[in-house]
Parts: structure tokens; sequence; C-alpha cells
């Protein structure tokens, strides 16, 4: 996450260790997807433990190369997960949890690089809950974005800051949700960014001009319902590179995923639904 911020404030952040961000708590959902080290080599991002056995993050994430171009036939990588995690040095053998299999969402990258860009991981083992290590809800239906408290969310990451380099420690940073027309404007007129559909969302930058930025991707902007005061993942961040150049982050919407992501849960097959409806039909049919 990176400030864009005046010689004598950065001065002052540098002082508080606030760089790119505020050193988050410890955030129990949180996941470290980690493919390598190095960025080239497609690097570590995040994501967000959902339940005791499925990790959500973006398509992206599973990737060396990135773009639909480099992928298109391609499988994704079967990364290494960490939980419990705040340090990048905290990402060792006892922290890990084995993946079983990821699952990209089907219509991933139809058009674009961003189109679609979601993937479940599903985990060998579930997870033993702790006061290090618990999931974040999903949305209920009827929650909506218009009803978050502050109008904006939280997001999570280990994303590079000012200094250009993937922070060691976890950042957070408070960020309000943005008009959406606006920003499907502003990157209507820039190439390889997301053509910002209704399957999507925008934050701003805080008003330090503070935003995501590269390797942010696939953490969960965490949002906390007016009414009834639960906290859930509104989205995925998957346009992560808003840094200082552009104004807004990029997520995929929960809400508009909750079918697929319940279908790969429950281990539905090609014939689930058709199975489900024949009982259904002929149980009707039985009766009197």
């Amino acid at each position: 996450m990176k400030r864009s911020v005046s010689a004598s404030r950065l001065a002052s952040l540098r002082s508080r260790r606030m760089i790119g961000g505020t050193l988050a708590p410890h955030v129990p959902w949180q996941a470290m997807v980690y493919i390598a080290d190095s960025v080239l080599d497609g690097g570590y991002a995040g994501g967000a433990l959902i339940s005791d056995r499925w990790v959500l993050t973006t398509g992206r994430n599973l990737f060396v190369r990135k773009s639909r171009q480099d992928i298109h036939g391609k499988d994704p990588v079967l990364p290494k997960v960490y939980l419990g995690i705040s340090q990048r040095a905290e990402a060792n053998a006892s922290k890990e949890v084995h993946v079983e299999k990821v699952v990209l969402h089907p219509g991933f990258q139809n058009q674009s690089d961003w189109d679609n860009d979601l993937a479940l991981i599903q985990l060998k083992e579930p997870v033993v809950m702790s006061n290090k290590v618990t999931p974040i809800p999903l949305p209920e239906r009827g929650q909506d974005l218009a009803d978050v408290v502050g109008g904006s969310g939280v997001i999570t990451g280990w994303g590079w800051g000012i200094d250009l380099n993937l922070a060691t420690s976890l950042k957070h940073l408070v960020l309000p949700l943005a008009n959406h027309s606006d920003c499907r404007a502003e990157y209507e007129h820039f190439a390889f960014t997301p053509a910002v559909d209704d399957n999507m969302f925008c934050t701003g930058p805080t008003k330090y001009e503070e935003n995501v930025c590269f390797g942010d991707a696939g953490g969960a902007l965490a949002v906390t319902d007016a009414e009834t005061g639960d906290i859930y993942v509104a989205g995925i961040l998957s346009y992560d590179k808003s840094c200082s150049r552009y104004k807004y982050g990029v997520y995929m919407k929960i809400s508009s995923y909750l079918p697929w992501i319940h279908s790969v849960i429950r281990g539905d097959t090609e014939k689930s639904s058709a199975l489900r409806s024949d009982a259904m039909s002929k149980m009707y049919s039985w009766q009197p």
C-alpha cells in the first residue's frame, strides 16, 4: 500500500513506522497466498479464510504471469497458504496449511485480464479455529454496500509501499467506497485496466492519498453492516495497481458471486442441479 504525501509528512510517517499504511492488528481471516518471494516468479499476495476448509483469493494470484494472454490454456499454480501471521517472517512450516486444490471461477478472464477474477482454494484439512485464525463471513442476502458503517471498509495486505518493496508486516487502510460510475469512467481511458462492471465495486484513496498497491490483491475488504453490526467480506481486491498513479482500487463484489461460491463449497458436480430438480419434481408430482 502506497502513500503519496509531502516530504515533511513522509519523514513523520517513517519515524512512526507507518509507511504505506498503518501496521495492522492481528487479522484472523487474513491468508498469505504464496508462490515465490520474487514478484517475477509469481510473488505472494492476500486471501481471505471464509470457512474451515476454503480460502478466497483472486484467480490472477495463482499464476506466475498474470495477463490473459499468458494464462490462456494454463493450469493455476498450487500455492502455499499461511494463516495466523502478521509478519512476512512468520510464513514458515508451522503456519502453513496444505492445499488440496484450487478452483477458478468458470468465467475467469473471459474478455479481459480482470473478468471474474476469483478463485477458491480448498485446504486438505479443516483449520482449527483459535484467537489467531477464524473465518470472515460472506455477505447475507440483502446486505448491501449502501448500508455499511461510514461508507468505508478495511483492507489488509503485504503490498508494495513507498520504497517499492513488499512489506515485511501486514498493513491496513480504511478506505472510502467510491462512486461506481466515477470509477468506471476513470478506467475507460486507460489501457490494461479493468472494465468496471456490475460485478465489481471500487474504493478511493484516504484523505492522505494512501491507497492499495502491487501485492495487496486477494485481500478482503471487510465492512460492517450498519443495521446488524455484522462484519463480512464485501469484496476481494483485484486491481491493486492504483498506488499513487490511479485513484481507485477495484474489487470483485462478493454478493454477485455467492451462487458460485456456495456451489463450489457444497461440492456440486455438473449433474447436481439436475438431480435436485428431478427429486423435487417427483416429490411434488406424488402429492394427492
